[in-house]
C-alpha cells in the first residue's frame, strides 16, 4: 500500500508539474477533460466518439449531448470551486448533478435532487428482487450522505490519494441519485483532487483505467460492499493513478512535440507576418476540427482569408480534408492531434 501510494503521488506530481512547463496548458487541458468525459460516459454505455463531441452542440447526437453535459457539470464544479471558494458539499454535488442531466439519458429523474424512493443495479429488465446490488433506503441514505459530506472537508490524516479512493467508493455505494451516479463519482474524483489543490488542473482521466478494467472496477467497488474488501480496492485504485499518470503524461509530451513541429513547418512556410497562422494553430489544440466558417468566425477574419488559412494547413500536412468528396460545407480534421488524444475512446 505504502508502495503505490508512493508511487502514485510521483506519477500524478509528474503529471501536474506538466503544466508548468508547456507553453500554453490551457490549450490541452480542454481536450483532456473532454476525453475523460467521454470515458466516464462510455462506462454506462453511452455510444459517442471525440469527433461527434466536437461538433456543435446543434449537430450532437443525443448520446454528444451527454458528454457535453458532463464537460459542462465539471467545469461549473471547478468554477464554483476555484472562483468563487465554494465549499464541496452536498448543496455543490445536487448543483453539478443538475448540469449533468440537463438534458438526455435521466433528465426526466430529477436532476439535482437526491432520490426519495429505493433504487437498485442491476441489469436490463432487473427488478429489486434480482438485483445485484441494493443502495441504503432513504433514510439511511441521507445519514450516510450527511457522514460522507463531513469526511469529504475534514483533516483526518488520512493520505490524500487513499482518501478520495475510499470517497469515490462510499459515493457510489450509497449511490444518492436516481441517475448518473457513477459518473458523478468520476467527476467527485477530479473535483476532490482540484479543491485539495492535488491537482493544479483537471489533467486525470482515470475513467480510461476503469473503463479498460471495467469488469475489475465493478467487481472491487461489490467486494468492498460486501465483503469490506478495502485494501484491495484502494491498491486497484492506486495503480490506477499510476497508469494514467504516467500515460497521460506521455500524451502530453508528444501533443507538445507535435505543437512544436507544427509551429516550425508554419513559420518556415510564411513569407510575411503569419499572426494568424499561430492563432488557428492555437485554436487547432482546442477545436481539433474545424470548417471555413468556425475560422472565419473563431479568428474574425474573412470567409476568402479563413479558406486560404486551411489551404496553407492542409498543404502543410497540418489539417486533413475528411470530406473530399463535398464541395460545400467542407469539415477539417488535425488528424495528427486527434490520433494520440482518441486512444481509448
Amino acid at each position: 500500500m505504502q508502495r503505490l501510494n508512493y508511487e502514485a503521488t510521483l506519477a500524478l506530481g509528474r503529471l501536474d508539474g506538466i503544466t508548468e512547463t508547456l507553453p500554453n496548458p490551457d490549450l490541452f487541458v480542454s481536450m483532456y477533460v473532454k476525453k475523460e468525459a467521454l470515458l466516464s460516459s462510455q462506462i454506462e454505455g453511452t455510444q459517442a466518439s471525440l469527433v461527434e463531441i466536437l461538433e456543435a452542440e446543434s449537430r450532437q447526437t443525443a448520446d454528444a449531448r451527454e458528454v457535453t453535459n458532463y464537460v459542462k457539470a465539471l467545469n461549473y464544479g471547478l468554477s464554483r470551486l476555484r472562483v468563487e471558494d465554494f465549499p464541496l458539499t452536498l448543496r455543490l454535488l445536487r448543483e453539478i448533478h443538475a448540469q449533468l442531466l440537463t438534458s438526455g439519458r435521466g433528465s426526466e429523474l430529477d436532476p439535482g435532487e437526491f432520490r426519495t424512493s429505493q433504487n437498485w443495479i442491476g441489469g436490463i429488465g432487473s427488478t429489486l428482487s434480482n438485483a445485484v446490488y441494493i443502495p441504503p433506503p432513504v433514510t439511511a441514505m441521507r445519514e450516510a450522505l450527511g457522514q460522507l459530506e463531513l469526511y469529504l472537508n475534514e483533516e483526518n490524516g488520512l493520505l490524500p490519494l487513499i482518501k478520495i479512493a475510499l470517497i469515490h467508493a462510499q459515493f457510489e455505494t450509497i449511490h444518492p441519485f436516481l441517475d448518473g451516479n457513477g459518473r458523478m463519482g468520476r467527476l467527485l474524483i477530479t473535483l476532490w483532487l482540484c479543491q485539495q489543490g492535488i491537482l493544479s488542473r483537471p489533467l486525470l482521466y482515470l475513467s480510461y483505467y476503469f473503463k479498460r478494467n471495467r469488469d475489475r472496477y465493478y467487481d472491487w467497488l461489490m467486494r468492498v460492499r460486501m465483503e469490506g474488501e478495502w485494501e484491495g480496492w484502494v491498491k486497484f485504485f492506486l495503480q490506477g493513478i499510476i497508469e494514467i499518470s504516467n500515460e497521460s503524461l506521455d500524451s502530453a509530451k508528444q501533443i507538445d512535440r507535435l505543437r512544436e513541429n507544427a509551429i516550425d513547418r508554419v513559420s518556415e512556410a510564411s513569407l510575411r507576418s503569419h499572426a494568424n497562422e499561430r492563432e488557428l494553430l492555437d485554436q487547432l489544440f482546442v477545436t481539433p476540427q474545424v470548417t471555413r466558417t468556425s475560422v472565419m468566425e473563431s479568428l474574425g477574419t474573412s470567409r476568402p482569408t479563413a479558406g486560404r488559412l486551411i489551404d496553407r494547413f492542409c498543404e502543410l500536412g497540418i489539417l486533413v480534408d475528411m470530406t473530399p468528396d463535398r464541395r460545400r460545407d467542407k469539415v477539417y480534421s488535425f488528424r495528427d492531434y486527434l490520433d494520440i488524444l482518441e486512444v481509448g475512446t
